[in-house]
C-alpha cells in the first residue's frame, strides 16, 4: 500500500480560526469560498487560520464525487493549492456538477469518470490517479465527523475558535466576516 497524505485545506497562520463548512456544488457554498482571498487580505493572513471543511450533502447528487475528488487533489504535490484550484473549478462551473432541481437534467447520463474528467479538464488537475487510492475514504469520513461531533448538518456553517456562528452567512461581505472574528477576539 502506498503512503498518502491529504493536505490540510488551511490558509493564514493566525491565532484566530475561522472554520467553514462548504458543500462544493451548493450556491450558498460557492459564495463563501468565493470570499477567501478577500477574508484572508482584510484579516490579515497573520491574525486568522482559515479552515475549509468539505461538507458532503446526498441531495448534491454528485457531492460525494466532487468531495473525494477535492481531498484526492490534496495528496498531490501542490496539496492545498491542487484542491484549491479543483474547488474554484466546481465554484466556476457549479451548474456542470449538479442536477436541475436535484433530480433532473442532462447530469442525470453523467458518470463519476465524466465527473473526474471535467474536474480534471476544468482544474488543469490530473485526479485519476489520486482518485483511486484505496483508504482515500477515511479522510472523506473525517471530515464528515468532525462536522457531526460539532453538530453541523448543513453548508455553509462557520465556526470561530471551535463555536459555531449562526448569525453568519454567506451573503455577508468578507468585512463582516472579520468583524466577527476581531469581535470574539476582543472577547477571549
Amino acid at each position: 500500500m502506498t503512503r498518502w497524505h491529504a493536505d490540510p485545506l488551511h490558509w493564514g497562520h493566525g491565532p484566530r480560526v475561522f472554520e467553514m463548512f462548504l458543500e462544493p456544488t451548493c450556491p450558498f457554498s460557492v459564495r463563501a469560498f468565493d470570499k477567501l482571498d478577500e477574508l484572508l487580505a482584510e484579516a490579515g493572513e497573520d491574525r486568522v487560520t482559515v479552515k475549509l471543511r468539505l461538507q458532503s450533502q446526498p441531495w448534491h447528487m454528485f457531492s460525494g464525487v466532487v468531495t473525494r475528488c477535492i481531498i484526492a487533489a490534496s495528496t498531490l504535490e501542490q496539496g492545498k493549492e491542487a484542491a484549491r484550484r479543483v474547488m474554484s473549478a466546481v465554484a466556476a462551473h457549479r451548474e456542470e456538477f449538479e442536477f436541475e432541481n436535484h433530480c433532473s437534467g442532462p447530469n442525470l447520463d453523467t458518470t463519476p469518470r465524466g465527473i473526474i474528467a471535467k474536474l480534471e479538464d476544468l482544474s488543469g488537475v490530473e485526479l485519476v490517479t489520486a482518485f483511486a487510492i484505496p483508504d482515500l475514504d477515511r479522510e472523506v469520513k473525517w471530515h464528515c465527523k468532525y462536522a457531526r461531533q460539532n453538530g453541523i448538518h448543513v453548508s455553509p456553517t462557520f465556526m470561530i475558535d471551535g463555536l459555531i456562528q449562526p448569525q453568519i452567512g454567506s451573503g455577508d461581505p468578507a468585512s463582516a466576516w472579520v468583524q466577527n472574528i476581531v469581535q470574539r477576539q476582543d472577547r477571549s
